[in-house]
């Protein structure tokens, strides 16, 4: 989505903002719109699921799709006289107009989805973003950091996974994909990826490898022109085969710390 979103925003001027309406998660920033009108977005960031546009004013726009948020740009929406409005649906909430034309429209049908102005200088101490961990596609994340994170935890390690404390960003999805391809099961325990002393264990290493693997996977083919989705291993396969050639087990579902995950009981230890 940040990929996306550059081409069509990073060095353009914001011409308009249409709020259309005063919440989503939370209430919108005071004089959202004035504050965002006629500023340049000067870079677009991801840390973690958030999405951090720089403005030439140095305020950050910050953005969180939540569960069922999603951007698209509409192309050239002015016909050189004036701004055209772009096709809409109910969820459309809003809409960031190009200087270039273009139209980039924010829609979420449940509304969870977060937009902030971080004051310059105070985006390093904004209350989410100082406590994520490292980004799992990042040199600063390799087995000797995942183990210490994990080392002495008493959790299971899909929900260590899915703190954002330990590893920023990876999501209850892959962290079911990464499990399996390490061949580790979701439910034991995180500290067993770290010996004693909190050095990391061959596991911690495997499963490192694999979060990288899949997430590179998987952007490359979201990216890809015309992607129908992604060939999940596991997720959403309750019932079906193992994908491992050499396996018979069988996708199963269960439910930690509140979310969906899914695992081969006979190849993943």
């Amino acid at each position: 989505m940040r990929r996306r979103l550059a081409t069509s925003m990073v060095g353009g001027r914001i011409a308009a903002v249409d709020l259309r309406r005063p919440d989503l998660r939370r209430p919108f920033p005071r004089r959202f719109v004035e504050r965002l009108t006629g500023q340049m977005v000067t870079a677009l960031e991801r840390r973690a699921k958030y999405l951090l546009a720089t403005l030439s004013s140095e305020e950050t726009l910050l953005m969180h799709l939540g569960m069922s948020g999603s951007f698209r740009v509409i192309r050239d929406q002015a016909d050189g006289r004036k701004r055209r409005n772009p096709p809409s649906d109910p969820h459309d909430h809003v809409v960031f107009h190009m200087a270039t034309g273009r139209a980039v429209v924010f829609n979420d049908p449940r509304r969870f989805g977060i937009m902030e102005l971080v004051p310059a200088g105070r985006l390093p101490r904004h209350p989410v973003l100082s406590k994520l961990g490292p980004e799992p596609l990042s040199a600063d994340f390799d087995a000797a950091v995942l183990a210490l994170a994990c080392h002495r935890k008493k959790t299971s390690l899909k929900a260590a996974l899915m703190d954002q404390r330990v590893v920023a960003g990876l999501g209850n999805i892959y962290a079911s994909e990464a499990l399996h391809v390490a061949g580790l099961s979701p439910r034991r325990l995180a500290s067993s990826l770290a010996t004693i002393s909190g050095a990391p264990r061959e596991s911690a290493h495997r499963l490192v490898s694999a979060i990288k693997r899949v997430l590179e996977d998987a952007i490359a083919r979201l990216a890809a022109p015309g992607h129908r989705g992604a060939p999940f291993l596991v997720y959403d396969r309750a019932g079906q085969r193992c994908s491992r050639s050499e396996c018979d087990g069988v996708i199963r579902r269960r439910v930690q710390a509140g979310r969906s995950t899914f695992f081969c009981s006979v190849c993943q230890h």
